[in-house]
């Protein structure tokens, strides 16, 4: 009996997911199978995939035939690796053991793709729903530098007007001073000329008349 290893579509229209099966290969595509060995659901991103590892192997070693889709499937998820790593130890090329280091790291990198694949698309997704619900973005924190600016402007500011109010009371005082002066040099002049009216009013005509002699 010719066994295949193929997909089982589940699911409803336009959201399928399939179920990997090992099938007669005479029998319909959604009919009666063997053995599940996993699921497909390539409706997320990445794809879900879910498989028997070991169990798909002991198939292929039986001559189950995969479907160019599971195939791919099986070399994605290291099953096809392993067989090839089987043979070399088969034909002494490897040790048992050097055969499982060389798997082992192979599903510890292909996995750690994965998952980090997976990480990035739940934060775009995460980060749609914040723009799209509006959420307002973070305020960055005040730098204390600028605060130390904008609290030495203001002293700045008051240190100037104090400066101007002190320079327009020294003018002030200059002016009053410069008034006063004119004012105490204008009485000293009308005091002069008084004293010389007194000092011709109290001159003897005598005196006029030896001058008019000289």
């Amino acid at each position: 009996m010719p066994v295949r290893i193929r997909l089982q579509r589940h699911g409803r229209r336009k959201r399928p997911f399939y179920h990997i099966v090992a099938a007669d290969a005479r029998s319909p595509r959604d009919g009666r199978f063997i053995e599940k060995l996993g699921t497909y659901n390539p409706m997320t991103v990445p794809a879900t995939i879910e498989l028997d590892r070991m169990a798909a192997y002991q198939w292929l070693v039986k001559g189950a035939q995969p479907s160019d889709t599971v195939n791919a499937i099986l070399r994605f998820k290291g099953v096809l690796y392993f067989k090839h790593l089987m043979r070399g130890v088969s034909k002494g090329a490897l040790t048992q053991e050097q055969a499982s280091e060389k798997w082992e790291a192979f599903i510890e990198s292909k996995e750690g793709k994965v998952a980090a694949r997976r990480e990035a698309e739940a934060q775009r997704i995460a980060n749609y729903h914040v723009a799209v619900s509006g959420t307002a973005p973070a305020k960055p924190e005040p730098v204390v530098e600028e605060e130390v600016v904008e609290e030495a402007a203001p002293a700045v500011e008051a240190t100037e007007e104090a400066a101007e109010v002190g320079s327009t009371e020294e003018s002030r005082a200059e002016a009053a001073d410069v008034a006063g002066e004119a004012i105490a040099e204008a009485e000293a002049a009308a005091a002069a000329g008084e004293a010389l009216e007194a000092a011709a009013e109290e001159t003897p005509e005598g005196a006029s008349d030896v001058e008019k002699e000289a």
